[in-house]
């Protein structure tokens, strides 16, 4: 018998008022959700592409967040 684990990474990203969005890995890429919406942002090849696209979905004007691994 095995057993077959899929580990896949959320990064949470912290804002001056709190939790703005989160990253998640997948096979498929890096997934940005913003805090309270009810669907993705989008998919993204790179972490890097995908904390850019997090921010540019932030208000303008706002600080780059700080992303955290949970």
């Amino acid at each position: 018998m095995s057993t077959t684990e899929t580990h896949h990474a959320l990064w949470v990203a912290y804002g001056a008022s709190g939790v703005v969005g989160t990253i998640r890995k997948s096979d498929e890429g890096y997934t940005v959700t913003m805090a309270g919406a009810d669907e993705a942002a989008g998919t993204y090849p790179t972490m890097e592409i995908a904390k850019g696209a997090l921010h540019s979905h932030m208000t303008p004007g706002s600080d780059w967040p700080q992303f955290r691994e949970h």
